[in-house]
């Protein structure tokens, strides 16, 4: 392993992003919020990635702010680098991983808390690592919520337990976050990784446009009414229709063959 904080490899349309500060259980100090922001990015805009896979090394999947950093900051004058790290940081990271036009699965193979649970509920997937425990953290060092998780959390678990978590910062575990609807599947430790590129392959050859299409779709009907969502739908499906995808699924369908998706 490289001593590179933020870790990447392509692999057949899979970009896995791997935190990697297992020392300091993945929290994100200022070099590794740049790099990760720097990275989501590229592989956003990198064509040949048809699939995002965000995980960590070690027993955390990330557990937010390096709090050692940030208690140096506070009593060294460096309160800058503080009040403008969610704008620079945690912002655009979030932003890039919840609309870029690709699956995003996050392999918690771990704790996961504040920021780090934070980046999770931005991924499309989430698949947990049994015996793992969760926090929303930011009332318990009394700060608010940031990386989406205001937006994310009543969007996944409700209005009613997003506040109870981010009020109380309770930690609960993976099973009760399977529970909730905040994760997709709970595994073994071991098999998170393996379990979140099975998922990543077999998104990696689907319908991309398709795929984009959803993901814009649900965003918009997150806080549009009806009729503005019908009319976002038939923009987005007259774009997935006109795709040789689509035309070659059909085609398949009726052959009775499987379809072959190249993402035009």
């Amino acid at each position: 392993m490289t001593d590179s904080p933020v870790l990447l490899d392509v692999t057949d349309g899979v970009a896995t992003i791997t935190l990697n500060r297992p020392d300091a259980y993945n929290s994100l100090n200022i070099a590794t919020k740049e790099l990760l922001r720097d990275t989501v990015r590229q592989v956003a805009d990198d064509d040949a990635v048809r699939c995002v896979v965000l995980t960590g090394t070690g027993k955390a999947f990330c557990t937010g702010q390096d709090l050692k950093e940030h208690i140096e900051l506070l009593e060294n004058g460096g309160s800058d680098a503080l009040s403008t790290t969610v704008d620079d940081h945690y912002n655009p990271t979030v932003t890039t991983l919840a609309t870029m036009p690709k699956p995003v699965i996050a392999a918690i193979n771990g704790t996961a808390a504040g920021a780090g649970l934070g980046i999770a509920c931005a991924c499309d997937f989430r698949i947990g690592a049994s015996g793992a425990r969760y926090t929303t953290a930011f009332a318990g060092i009394g700060l608010t919520a940031d990386s989406g998780l205001s937006w994310s959390l009543p969007r996944i678990v409700g209005a009613g337990r997003a506040a109870a978590l981010l009020l109380l910062a309770e930690p609960f575990t993976a099973e009760q976050a399977l529970e909730m609807g905040l994760l997709n599947a709970v595994v073994p430790p071991e098999q998170v990784l393996p379990a979140a590129q099975e998922l990543a392959g077999r998104l990696a050859v689907g319908p991309t446009t398709a795929y984009a299409c959803i993901k814009e779709s649900l965003a918009f009907g997150a806080s549009a009414g009806l009729v503005e969502t019908l009319a976002k739908e038939d923009e987005l499906q007259t774009l997935a229709g006109a795709t040789a995808d689509h035309r070659n699924a059909v085609e398949s369908f009726l052959a009775k063959q499987p379809p072959v998706f190249t993402g035009g």
